[in-house]
């Protein structure tokens, strides 16, 4: 989460990594990354990556994701807390906090070796 935060402000760039933008599923991946943690690259790949956490037992570090397309969800945040996310939102717009509770919210993932709480990971 740390990582994440540092990048706030930062713009949107489709396919983006970082360090000077990001898109979505770039700056989970690098977010994770800095926890020293592996994760898929593009946001259907992380959504298949980890456990399913139903809603209301999501833990700040869980993934969320929206927009469910064909090959999977189009969308991807990590949890702060409160009902909080950082995300990269799209193009013309900057890494920012803000609500996930929204009408295309598809669901939650902890990926494992997640720092989220509750898992064994973690728990060392």
């Amino acid at each position: 989460i740390a990582y994440a935060q540092a990048q706030l402000g930062k713009p949107y760039v489709w396919g983006a990594e970082g360090p000077g933008a990001f898109d979505c599923s770039g700056l989970v991946m690098r977010a994770y990354q800095a926890a020293g943690i592996a994760i898929p690259r593009v946001t259907y790949q992380q959504w298949r990556y980890g456990v399913r956490i139903p809603p209301g037992q999501e833990q700040p570090g869980d993934l969320v994701f929206f927009r469910m397309e064909p090959d999977g969800p189009g969308h991807v945040g990590i949890v702060l807390g409160g009902g909080l996310m950082i995300h990269a939102p799209r193009t013309g717009d900057v890494v920012k906090v803000a609500p996930y509770g929204r009408a295309d919210l598809v669901g939650f993932i902890r990926p494992p070796g997640s720092p989220a709480p509750g898992n064994a990971a973690s728990d060392r």
